[in-house]
């Protein structure tokens, strides 16, 4: 099952790095626009902006009921693009999220059908409930941003986002994500149940009608790849490229984790800091940018061994410790 956003227009010229300051006024605004739908989660917005402007993909877990399709919404409907959500089933098929070639008997050619996948943002609403091949469908698509059906290659708009939302692992017809998929998400989120004072929000928000209807865009396309474009300028000196390996390299040596971070979570890590940076208003990154994101970018990537299971130890805690004890340059 998918639905459609109306596109909004986007020019014809390349866009280019926006300044500091304007790229911080708009993110500004899409952060305000979040929090009007999520009361008391600034830092589940803050994230979701870091992989947004990180031109990463965001993976959010949690138990049903707590937001995760809000927060995805929110954050779809505050930039003004396409954007499609794909409602993950068990018997959705892969040709539903790439597309599929038609038979034309009127000119005897195969026309291409694209699926729910061709849009700026794309929303995978339960995305552990579709089966490992259905949801393998989207692995070219989040790696190369590119779909190929039928031996012809098509590529995606840019920019382009895919927003997941899965229930835990534990919950009753979930089929867990295959490693090299959840390796493509730059992050994983938990929104976790909201404090008394944000819930008792929540139901005053939700009393006369849905706060999502008031979501108006406040940026377009093009303008949010010109903030994706100011992301890559901001600078990362030598010392800081050194500690993101280093904390990578950590995880594939401690004894508690049977898999560690892969290399590809080297870079999503240093692109995540430098949109914390600009988030901060800085042209350049910090340690500290980087200390705060290792969990959320590393965790899910990571399979614990036996004896972190033994320990009832968790992917989050072993990557705190890791942090914890990775010297800082």
């Amino acid at each position: 099952m998918t639905t459609t956003q109306q596109s909004g227009s986007v020019g014809t010229q390349a866009p280019q790095p926006a300044p500091l300051e304007q790229a911080r006024e708009v993110v500004g605004h899409i952060a305000q626009s979040m929090g009007s739908v999520i009361a008391g989660k600034p830092e589940a917005i803050r994230l979701s902006l870091v992989a947004l402007l990180a031109e990463g993909h965001l993976l959010i877990e949690d138990v049903p009921g707590v937001g995760k399709t809000m927060l995805a919404k929110s954050l779809a409907r505050s930039v003004d693009c396409t954007m499609h959500r794909i409602q993950f089933t068990p018997d959705l098929l892969p040709g539903d999220v790439t597309g599929v070639s038609v038979f034309d008997q009127r000119t005897n050619t195969f026309e291409f059908r694209p699926g729910a996948v061709f849009a700026n943002i794309v929303l995978g609403d339960e995305i552990n409930r579709a089966s490992p091949k259905t949801q393998s469908a989207l692995l070219e698509a989040m790696e190369e941003q590119q779909v190929t059906v039928d031996g012809h290659t098509y590529p995606l708009p840019q920019p382009f986002m895919v927003i997941a939302t899965q229930n835990p692992v534990e919950m009753e017809g979930t089929y867990p994500l295959p490693e090299a998929q959840r390796d493509r998400f730059l992050m994983q989120i938990h929104l976790g149940y909201p404090d008394r004072a944000a819930e008792v929000s929540m139901l005053d928000a939700h009393e006369m009608r849905d706060p999502l209807d008031d979501v108006r865009p406040v940026t377009d396309a093009s303008t949010l790849r010109s903030l994706q474009l100011t992301t890559r300028t901001v600078f990362a000196s030598d010392a800081v490229k050194r500690f993101v390996v280093d904390l990578v390299t950590a995880t594939r040596s401690t004894p508690l984790l049977r898999l560690g971070a892969s290399p590809r979570s080297s870079v999503h890590l240093l692109q995540a800091a430098k949109a914390m940076s600009l988030l901060a208003g800085r042209d350049h990154v910090l340690p500290d940018d980087v200390k705060a994101l290792a969990v959320s970018v590393l965790a899910h990537r990571t399979l614990l061994s036996t004896e972190a299971h033994l320990d009832r130890r968790s992917a989050t805690s072993i990557i705190a410790d890791l942090v914890a004890h990775t010297p800082v340059p």
